[in-house]
């Protein structure tokens, strides 16, 4: 009998390598050592967004239909490509050509991985463990990048462009982890083959059943929000005049805070309940971003912190809900949905927000951000929110 567990220490080690990131906490200061701007970052990002958008749906698909262990193999593949070419460009279009090709690894990643976690937990008779693993498995990657903020303080010595170079060796690391896992038999009822089929499938189940719409869009929302405060960080370092050798210091500190709240989410979830953790986390994020908008200044860390602690409680709790409510044959699938989401709100929003933090003020980026999360997120979960039952 296959013991499908074997999957999750090769799991742990493909979210490792996609999160061990010794760019992220310099990318600002690399784009504007390459003559670029907050806009120019935000825009990158936003190109990276929509050529996830463009395969996210698709991966999916291809993950429930072609299998989940293939399309981590072809992601770990270009998430690899994708920082060589970063480690020899220098102007912008090159850096699009690196952000197009880490993008289509990473749709190829994400909720394939998710997938494969809970199948595989599902094969074992431990489905109800699955909050737990992508919490931890969710930790893992938190404290992976945090630190490799340390390890980008201490290369960026030698140049910026040094951990580009270390970066494409530690993403490499998944292909060998992705090549080793065990795919679990998914007992679907009838796989989809087309993409008219898959359109019709997703628009279905999304009609039918509302819980599974709920979650998605709050999880979508929840990451949008999370992503989008992630890379508001790097401008909030700058105005406040933070040293560049302590950004990878800060970095990891705040990253060690998403870590060690990720450990506990299943058991947060538990204690609160499904109606109230979900009001807690959009509250508490969207108080993350007000606070932390009207304090740039060293005090402003503070917020920084309680915005990243509760970001480790959302990611697993929420995408639980989505595995509650969606059956194995379209797992990734539903999975993707929510990712592309995640970045076609971000494609739309970040560039604006650069705009706004370049031309008018951080603090009004900040806000302007919170407001949108906070009314959006709320909209969005009045069906569970106003029932006291769980659902």
């Amino acid at each position: 009998m296959t013991n499908f567990s074997k999957n999750i220490p090769r799991l742990y080690l493909i979210k490792i390598s996609k999160w061990f990131n010794m760019v992220m906490p310099i990318m600002l200061l690399f784009y504007k050592s390459n003559g670029l701007g907050s806009y120019e970052l935000f825009v990158l990002k936003a190109i990276y967004s929509v050529a996830v958008v463009v395969m996210e749906i698709p991966s999916g698909w291809m993950a429930d239909v072609w299998g989940r262990k293939k399309t981590l193999i072809l992601g770990s593949i270009l998430g690899s490509l994708g920082f060589l070419i970063y480690s020899f460009s220098y102007e912008f279009w090159a850096f699009v050509a690196a952000e197009i090709v880490l993008g289509i690894g990473l749709s190829f990643i994400s909720g394939a991985d998710s997938a494969l976690l809970y199948d595989s937990l599902k094969a074992d008779n431990k489905a109800d463990k699955y909050t737990r693993e992508e919490g931890r498995i969710t930790s893992a990657g938190n404290f992976a990048e945090a630190i490799a903020g340390i390890v980008s303080g201490l290369l960026v010595y030698f140049s910026l462009r040094t951990p580009f170079y270390f970066q494409f060796g530690v993403a490499a690391l998944a292909i060998p982890a992705a090549l080793t896992l065990i795919e679990p038999k998914v007992h679907a009822v009838e796989h989809v083959h087309s993409i008219r089929k898959l359109v019709m499938n997703i628009k279905n189940t999304l009609v039918s059943n509302t819980n599974l719409r709920v979650a998605i869009l709050l999880s979508a929302l929840t990451g949008t929000a999370t992503l989008t405060f992630a890379w508001l960080v790097q401008p909030f370092f700058v105005a406040i005049g933070l040293p560049e050798e302590l950004f990878g210091i800060f970095w990891t500190a705040l990253n060690l805070s998403v870590g060690i709240s990720s450990v506990f989410a299943y058991k947060v979830e538990l204690f609160l309940g499904k109606r109230r953790s979900v009001l807690i986390v959009i509250l508490l994020l969207s108080f993350g971003y007000f606070l932390a908008g009207i304090s740039i200044s060293y005090y402003g860390f503070v917020f920084l912190f309680l915005f990243y602690l509760v970001r480790g409680l959302a990611t697993p709790i929420f995408k639980n809900y989505i595995n509650q409510y969606t059956d194995s044959e379209v797992r990734a699938t539903m999975l993707s949905v929510r990712n592309f989401i995640i970045r076609m709100a971000f494609a739309g929003i970040g560039p604006l927000l650069g705009w706004i933090t370049d031309n008018v003020s951080l603090n009004k980026a900040f806000l302007l951000a919170g407001i949108i999360y906070i009314v959006a997120a709320t909209a969005v979960s009045l069906p569970w929110l106003r029932t006291k039952k769980e659902v």
